[in-house]
Parts: C-alpha cells; structure tokens; sequence
C-alpha cells in the first residue's frame, strides 16, 4: 500500500515535471518566443547599422568644409531605414519630455542617494559591531572603478563632433544652402513664436520633436506626389520669375534709350552753345582796332581852373585880429567939485 502510494506519487511528480517541462519548451520554443527573438535580433541588428552610420559623409558643406559624423548619424536616423531604431529614439525623448516634466527626478535622486548611503552606513555599523569586520568593507572592490583615458579622449571627441554638427547646421541653415531646409526652419519658428504664447515649453519640445521624426517618414511614403506637387511649384515659381525679369528688363531697355536720347539732345544743345560763344568771341576779337588819342574827349580846362582857385581860397590862412586897447577912465573927485 505504500509502496503503490509512494509509486503513485512519484509517477504524479514526474508527470508534473514533464508537463512544466513541456509547458516550458512551448514558451520558450513557440511562435510568440520565436517572434520575440526574431525581433530583438533584428532591433539589435538596426541598431549596429546606426551606430555604423556614424561617419563622416562624402559630401562637403558649401564652403567646402568637411562635415561631421553625426550629420551621417542622424540623416540615417531620421530617414527611418531603422525604424524600430528610429521608434526606440523618438520614444525614449518623448519619456525623457514627460519625465522631467511629471516626475521630481531631482527629489527622487537625493532620496535615493540618502536610502543607499544610510544602508552602507549601517551594515559597516552593524558588522563591526558584531562580528569586528564590517559588511561594507567586505564589498568595497580591491581597485576603486577609473574612467579610462580613452573613453575619456571618446566622450571628449563625441562632444566636439555634436558641438560642430549645431554650429554648422545653424550657418547652413542661416545661409539658405538649402532653400527648403532654411524655409522650414523659419516656419517652425513663425509658428512657434504663437504657440509658445498657449503651449507650454514641454508641450513645445514633444511637438518639435513628433515633426522632426514623422515627417522625413511622411515624406519618404508619399515622396513621388511630394516631389511631382514640388515640381510643380517651382515650375510655376520659375514662369512668374522669368515674366516678372523679362517685363523688368523692357523697362529697364526703354529707360535706357529715353536716357540715352535725353542726354544726346542735352549734349547737342551745349555743344551749340560752346561753339556759338567762341564764334562770337572770335567776331569781337577781329573787329577791335587800336585806340588813339583823339577817340578820347578833351580834358574841361575851366573847371580845373576853379577847383584850383577854390583850392587857393579853401587854402588861405584866416585873419588874425589884434587886440585893442581900452581906456581907463580916472575915478572924478566929486569932493573937489563940492
């Protein structure tokens, strides 16, 4: 009875093990693990091809300057050749957005820092107090963790490479070395202008972020109407230009000649005038004879004779009178009289 007992249940445990094992291959074997396989190894696979991207590309800027690796890096990330690469990257800065706006990440990371030094604290405490070595101590690695010098020279050197790839974009995009880039960009930043007066910068950057990943992708799936609709535009640009040059230019050609026929009468009157003053001076210039004395007028004698005796009076000295003597009269003696 118990060996048929003992017999039963270990029949019953090895079938348990037998259906877990089966239970098992199934998932790990089946079409849902196999799908899951098949895309991880292709995301791994996209993965590498982006990061083998990063290089310099062939072409140069319009000034002829090399540009830098990470232009080759995100036209291949935009293009969405890799799209689960390129669904990975445009999530992962979407959560970065919501993150920081939703989550206190920095009150998050200080707690954490207190939590795990006050657990070190404690366990290098408690280990020297009951068993005089403490546990702190026993993790603590033989050679404390060194950033390499060449990860180092790596991070450095990615930092220049992306430092460059903002500056030169934004002078290229300044410079309109690509007409439609430099459009784009100034209508992204007319709109902006308003939207950031009723969206928040957060809400900003998740927009900015949604156009510059999906629409290189609207674009590659309906590039041959873009392109046609494109071509048509600039084919009508093209005639309402050339109308707008040739209509400026037979203006241009008429004012020209009216100049041209003003200045030419101008010119002809002045010529008329020179030559006619030098004929009249030239006229004058054969006509005169010498002078004589008789063609001047006598001198009037009269005149000068009485400006001379008026002269001669004006000249005269005036008389000086002499001085005359009065008489005194002798005071009269009334007493010889009396």
């Amino acid at each position: 009875m118990a060996d048929s007992t003992a017999v039963n249940g270990k029949s019953n445990a090895d079938g348990l093990k037998a259906n877990a094992s089966a239970a098992l291959n199934t998932v790990t074997n089946g079409p849902v693990a196999q799908n899951v396989k098949n895309q991880s190894a292709k995301t791994s696979a996209e993965m590498s091809n982006l990061a083998a991207a990063r290089q310099s590309p062939p072409y140069t800027a319009a000034t002829g300057q090399p540009l830098t690796h990470y232009h080759s890096f995100f036209t291949e990330l935009l293009s969405w050749r890799n799209p689960r690469a390129s669904a990975i990257a445009y999530a992962s800065i979407v959560t970065l957005i919501f993150s920081v706006r939703y989550l206190d990440v920095m009150r998050w990371t200080f707690k954490l820092t207190w939590m795990v030094l006050g657990i070190t604290i404690a366990a290098e405490v408690a280990g020297k107090a009951l068993l005089n070595s403490g546990f702190t101590t026993q993790l603590r690695p033989r050679k404390y963790y060194t950033v390499p010098r060449e990860t180092l020279d790596c991070l450095i050197g990615d930092a220049h490479e992306f430092i460059n790839f903002i500056v030169i974009e934004s002078q290229r995009v300044l410079f309109a070395e690509n007409v439609y880039a430099s459009a784009a960009a100034a209508l992204a930043a007319f709109l902006s202008y308003y939207l950031v007066k009723i969206v928040p910068y957060w809400g900003l950057g998740v927009i900015a972020t949604t156009v510059v990943f999906f629409a290189p992708l609207i674009y590659t799936s309906n590039q041959e109407l873009i392109d046609n609709q494109l071509k048509h535009a600039g084919e009508v640009v093209n005639a309402q230009t050339a109308q707008l040059r040739s209509v400026a230019q037979k203006h241009t050609e008429q004012a020209t000649q009216v100049t041209k026929q003003y200045m030419g009468d101008y010119t002809a009157k002045a010529q008329a005038l020179i030559k006619g003053g030098a004929h009249q001076n030239g006229s004058h210039a054969q006509e005169k004879t010498p002078l004589k004395a008789a063609d001047f007028p006598a001198a009037p004698k009269e005149d000068l004779k009485f400006a001379n005796a008026e002269s001669k009076l004006e000249a005269k000295p005036e008389p000086v009178l002499e001085p005359k003597l009065v008489p005194v009269l002798e005071p009269v003696k009334i007493e010889e009289e009396l």
